[in-house]
């Protein structure tokens, strides 16, 4: 009887677990999810980690991290995560927190996958403002494509979210903050002339996050008419 009992408890758990999974990710937002850990990971561990070019928020502290203590990104990504989002848990809802926490699992297992093999990009570390420009875009596609979804990237997207949601500022700005904390513990390690690049890139990956959350095709349209009416009429 007990066995049965416990048996129907854990087969209840998991069946609500399938359904919370099936209402939240639509193949669509599995594949943006997929597609945006993949992309940052893929940047952070080939680009940054070579040139000593650092991010802000979550994704510096793994670097940080990885270079004091050894401590892989497979690990040190989702125990940040976590952090993080036990401080966020009051200002952001459950669905998000939930998208999230999807997200650092995939970022964490693309981790695990790039570190099994040696960079595949060559070492940028002679050209620095390429490797700032190139690693700005690769962190910041691949999580505005993640945060457009409703989730997050990891902690630093909950964390910046969260300074947004209290302080009322741009997200791109709760972003810089975060950011430019992290900068400043990273001079234990990067020499400051590295830092100015990391200032490029961060600057970068914010704005480009902001604008794949922003961004629709319809505004565009509705901007483009606009623009077009304000161009007859100056012409008739």
């Amino acid at each position: 009887m007990l066995k049965r009992i416990i048996f129907m408890s854990i087969k209840n758990i998991f069946s609500h677990f399938t359904d919370e999974i099936k209402r939240l990710l639509t193949p669509r937002k599995m594949v943006a999810i997929l597609a945006g850990t993949a992309i940052l990971s893929f940047g952070l561990y080939n680009i940054h980690r070579q040139t000593h070019i650092t991010e802000g928020g979550v994704l510096g502290m793994i670097l940080l991290l990885n270079y004091w203590f050894g401590i892989t990104s497979s690990v040190a990504s989702p125990a940040l995560d976590i952090l993080c989002y036990i401080f966020s848990s009051r200002y952001l809802s459950k669905d998000f927190l939930k998208l999230s926490a999807i997200s650092t699992f995939c970022l964490a297992g693309f981790f695990f996958l790039w570190e099994q093999f040696p960079p595949i990009l060559p070492d940028l570390s002679p050209h620095p403002l390429i490797a700032a420009i190139a690693g700005g875009i690769s962190v910041g596609i691949g999580t505005g494509v993640v945060v457009r979804q409703g989730g997050s990237t990891g902690g630093d997207d909950a964390l910046a979210l969260t300074i947004s949601k209290i302080t009322g500022c741009k997200l791109f700005l709760a972003y810089f903050f975060t950011d430019i904390t992290v900068l400043l513990l990273s001079l234990t390690y990067i020499p400051f002339k590295r830092i100015a690049f990391s200032i490029v890139t961060v600057s970068i990956s914010s704005y480009l996050v902001d604008f794949i959350k922003c961004f629709s095709f319809e505004n565009v349209q509705k901007k483009y008419n606009e623009k077009k009416s304000e161009a007859d009429s100056i012409t008739d």
